[in-house]
């Protein structure tokens, strides 16, 4: 497969690369939604203790980059470019940190309509697409040097019953499966791993089958207790799953928010769970976790802006960015590592429709 240099953004000051070196200053990745000619992907520097951030460089060339994945091995960032069947792609990121650089290396087919998700499998050779309106993921292999190296293949979720809408992929943290989350058809698809490839046969392909009108979304691990956390976003439940067992068991169902839920992520220590919710009350859903357990009881709220996407903890888990795609803003937090509870920091990043956050070094 042929690979092709399309686009170069460099950031020329070295104190900025300096900076970005620093144990306390992270490199923050932000995609939204935005027109082939925007820059609708951009770095920042991100100071985690001050909560203090500044833009080192953007990228444009790719169609609604609305999810990325960082494969800090390759030096690579991995893009959707979210269309409909003819414009969706997946694109192939080079980064660097001295001084910062986005390098749009390569851009090529997703093979399936609205690609909204991309993951690398842990052995670095498959690149995967979760596609949304197409009902189906996409494989594509990759090359020693994180480049494409295989035409798509695609697995169709769809059934003359339901409409499949694939949404998201995890791997186990044991590294037996992978999981694909179908919104459409209330179900998780699981894939065996076997040496961090992923056994891409449909035949294969067993069920965990969630309540009906559920819409499984997003989905975040607790290794040390062998749960996983799944949002579903139709009907803002979290089910504490069991992961320890095949097939994996639900364990407990709690209300996160309305119907909207969009991201979730465990805090750094183990101790909280968070929860984005948009359409309706708009903001962050916090629970604590058993430390026994790994069960969820309520903690509390936190409003934010308007709809609330991907969110992101720092390393040191002081601060928390949310993306709010409709107030144009990624909106910072405090968290109280005590009770895990957020207060608006008050020193919010403007950036036209905001979908994806993620630290890439």
């Amino acid at each position: 497969m042929k690979n092709v240099i399309l686009a170069v953004a460099v950031c020329a000051a070295a104190s900025v690369a300096n900076a970005a070196m620093k144990s306390d200053t992270l490199l923050l990745l932000v995609g939204s939604y935005a027109p082939v000619e925007a820059e609708g992907i951009a770095l920042y520097e991100f100071d985690q203790t001050t909560g203090r951030a500044n833009r080192v460089c953007g990228l444009s060339g790719v169609l609604n980059p609305s999810y990325q994945t960082v494969c800090r091995d390759k030096g690579m960032i991995y893009s959707v470019g979210e269309g409909n069947e003819t414009s969706s792609t997946v694109n192939v990121i080079a980064y660097r940190t001295e001084p910062p650089m986005l390098i749009l290396r390569a851009s090529v087919p997703a093979a399936g309509a609205s690609p909204c998700h991309v993951s690398v499998s842990p052995d670095g050779t498959q690149l995967i697409t979760a596609n949304y309106a197409g009902g189906s993921a996409t494989m594509i292999g990759l090359d020693a040097d994180g480049m494409p190296s295989t035409e798509p293949s695609v697995l169709d979720f769809n059934t003359p019953e339901r409409k499949s809408h694939a949404h998201f992929t995890a791997f186990t943290p044991d590294g037996g499966q992978m999981w694909i989350t179908d919104l459409g058809r209330d179900c998780i698809h699981c894939l065996d791993m076997t040496d961090g490839r992923a056994d891409w046969r449909a035949e294969t392909v067993s069920d965990i089958v969630l309540p009906e009108g559920s819409g499984p979304r997003h989905v975040d691990f607790l290794p040390s207790l062998r749960r996983a956390y799944v949002l579903d976003e139709l009907d803002g439940c979290i089910n504490v799953v069991d992961c320890s067992e095949r097939p994996a068991r639900v364990l407990q169902r709690v209300v996160a928010g309305a119907r909207g839920s969009a991201d979730i992520h465990v805090s750094p220590d183990g101790r909280f769970l968070y929860a984005s919710n948009r359409l309706k009350n708009d903001g962050i859903a916090i629970f604590a976790i058993d430390q026994s357990t790994g069960m969820l009881s309520s903690a509390g709220y936190q409003p934010t802006g308007i709809h609330p996407r991907n969110f992101i903890i720092t390393p040191n888990g002081r601060f928390m960015l949310v993306a709010c795609r409709d107030s144009n803003a990624i909106e910072l937090y405090n968290i109280d590592v005590a009770t895990g509870k957020l207060t608006p920091a008050c020193r919010n990043i403007d950036f036209n429709k905001p979908v994806c956050l993620k630290w890439v070094e």
